[in-house]
């Protein structure tokens, strides 16, 4: 690892830009090693993925590693698989909506524009950038989004072959599975080719 990457992540690992946002204090959780040919970019951190410091480490990680054909070793395996989210600490939870949790708030909107572009010059080998959920998906593609995130999904080819959006891996994306045989039938043989043909 380069120096300069070394002082980057050192220097992003003490940001305490929003700490008076964050309800469990900082914690920027990533993973860069200039090898990788492999980005994935999702939300943030969540509360086990805080307490552990080890990022996708919850169901929603099991999910993701299933879609990408991928064991745990694999996935973490730094030199193949650079990891950034869209915010780097956890960000606490949405206000309940009759008295029903409104899960994880979004990634604090500080975190990409600070971070993202000094990272990702540190990862010149990236060929696939897989763009998990509608967060991930605005700030790389913008206005080349379609209307909706299932939409977006769809239209994967569309941003191939370095960019492959698919939905945030959590208990909600069962209902655009459910709904879209497309998903299980071509996306996934697509997206896991595509994450073979790079290992």
């Amino acid at each position: 690892m380069t120096d300069d990457l070394s002082a980057l992540l050192a220097a992003i690992r003490a940001c305490r830009h929003c700490a008076e946002h964050l309800p469990l204090g900082p914690r920027p959780v990533l993973v860069v090693d200039p090898s990788a040919r492999i980005l994935i970019i999702g939300q943030a951190p969540g509360t086990r993925v805080h307490e552990t410091g080890i990022p996708w480490n919850d169901r929603s990680g099991d999910t993701l590693r299933g879609w990408m054909g991928l064991d745990r070793q694999t996935f973490y395996d730094a030199r193949r698989i650079a990891i950034v989210p869209m915010g780097f600490c956890y960000p606490g939870v949405l206000p309940s909506k009759n008295g029903r949790s409104g899960g994880d708030a979004p990634p604090r909107p500080e975190c990409a524009p600070m971070w993202h572009d000094p990272v990702l010059e540190h990862l010149p080998k990236v060929e696939l950038i897989v763009l998990a959920g509608q967060y991930a998906q605005a700030h790389y593609l913008g206005k080349d989004r379609y209307r909706t995130l299932t939409e977006t999904v769809k239209h994967w080819r569309d941003y191939g072959p370095k960019i492959f959006p698919v939905p945030h891996p959590s208990w909600r994306s069962g209902n655009i599975i459910r709904r879209n045989p497309w998903f299980e039938a071509d996306l996934l043989p697509d997206l896991r080719a595509r994450v073979a043909g790079l290992l």
